[in-house]
């Protein structure tokens, strides 16, 4: 049914509307605006006041994995479950993503294309959660990052059927493992997987069937090899070495800039408490990425080790512990993910006609981004949201697994980063 809301400030995207009115469809968004300006034809619907609060469109998590369940130990429970348990964890994590406000995510790694059956489930209706956005199996080597996915190509003939399967069997875009990774054994993170000609097959056969490619690149060559494929997002591009250290590379984040590519960090809500137990400073190359062009999105790679899906807020309050402002973050976190993910012209703001994803906090996370987490009311697709504990439970900023049912003691946080520097 058609609503009015009105708050105090209305983020919409381009501006902040003072004394602000939103009109919600059934669907979409129908009118927003400042509340002296309703047309009269609104007037008589119904109206939701929010003294005190912010309406702002809603979040995006730019790099999830539904089938990690973010505990210590996400890929030993994936393999050891049946797609039919997989399935199950995958609903049961997109709706803790809706419920932190999350209403459009991008899952880049799921066996079995169960990501495709949440995704089609959710836009039916048959299931809650986040738009989602789809990649399948990531695209690795034998015996690569993330095999047990089921992605695993090495010819130039096998990674040009594996992109055809995956448009075959209905992804949004394409995923390769441009590096390995922390979470495979046998795998490293600054590896170069693939060769610059192989990721450009890639590449090639994606554009083909119109999919953009993600590329996961942690190491500096792989990072390389896959700006000059000409991937249309890079996740993580931390840097590493193989001693596990950062060197930032400025005429690489040059190109990077140069060809438009976004760059998904993977900053999570662990990044304090893991820079704390190794020294390294996590994202301290971000900043400086972003004044030489580069478009940074907001993603965190939730389900990964001790990264529960709840806990999206983590990831912006720290991007502004590395001197972002509020409203750079926010940016981040919609209107720049909108685009990285090619939504930008349905979602990741408010303006008349786009789908009425929404949130209303308590607050105003211009002054304070931890105000994100005091949700009054989370609006996806022009339907409420109410978890199933009929409140919003998101954890205290700053406090990690926070929720009760992802307690982990920060002693196996300590060990898995442990196990990841080993």
């Amino acid at each position: 049914m058609p609503e009015v809301l009105t708050a105090p400030r209305v983020m919409t995207g381009d501006q902040t509307v003072t004394d602000g009115v939103v009109v919600i469809g059934d669907r979409t968004v129908d009118w927003v605006g400042p509340a002296e300006a309703l047309p009269t034809e609104y007037v008589a619907l119904p109206r939701t006041d929010y003294p005190g609060s912010t309406i702002t469109p809603g979040l995006i998590d730019c790099h999830v994995h539904l089938g990690f369940d973010g505990g210590p130990t996400p890929a030993a429970r994936l393999r050891s479950e049946t797609d039919e348990q997989q399935l199950v964890l995958m609903l049961h994590s997109a709706r803790d993503l809706l419920g932190v406000g999350v209403t459009t995510a991008r899952d880049l790694g799921a066996r079995a294309y169960l990501d495709v059956v949440v995704r089609d489930a959710i836009a039916e209706g048959l299931a809650r959660g986040p738009r989602m956005i789809v990649a399948g199996p990531p695209i690795t080597v034998t015996g690569g990052h993330c095999w047990f996915m089921g992605g695993e190509a090495d010819s130039e003939d096998d990674l040009r059927r594996m992109v055809r399967t995956h448009h075959k069997r209905g992804v949004d875009l394409i995923k390769v493992m441009s590096t390995g990774g922390f979470m495979t054994t046998g795998s490293a993170p600054w590896y170069a997987q693939f060769t610059a000609a192989q990721l450009a097959v890639i590449v090639e056969e994606a554009r083909r069937v119109d999919k953009p490619v993600a590329a996961h690149a942690h190491g500096i060559e792989g990072i390389r090899r896959a700006v000059e494929a000409g991937v249309s997002t890079l996740e993580h591009c931390s840097f590493v070495t193989e001693t596990n250290e950062r060197r930032f590379s400025e005429p690489l984040a040059a190109r990077i800039a140069e060809q438009g590519i976004f760059v998904c960090p993977t900053i999570n809500v662990n990044a304090p408490y893991v820079a704390e137990l190794t020294g390294i400073a996590v994202g301290e190359h971000l900043k400086a990425m972003h004044e030489m062009g580069i478009r940074i999105i907001a993603g965190t790679d939730a389900g990964v080790d001790n990264t529960p899906h709840h806990q999206y807020l983590g990831a912006l309050e720290y991007l502004v512990t590395l001197g972002f402002r509020p409203e750079e973050v926010l940016a981040m976190a919609t209107t720049e993910a909108a685009a990285a993910l090619g939504v930008d012209a349905i979602t990741g703001r408010l303006a008349p006609g786009y789908d009425a994803d929404l949130i209303v906090v308590d607050g105003d996370p211009r002054a304070d981004i931890a105000v994100l987490g005091m949700l009054r009311r989370v609006i996806a697709r022009g339907r409420d949201y109410l978890p199933d504990s009929g409140r919003f439970d998101v954890s205290a900023p700053g406090t990690p697994f926070a929720s009760p049912e992802h307690t982990v003691d920060l002693q196996l946080l300590i060990e898995a980063t442990r196990r990841r520097q080993a």
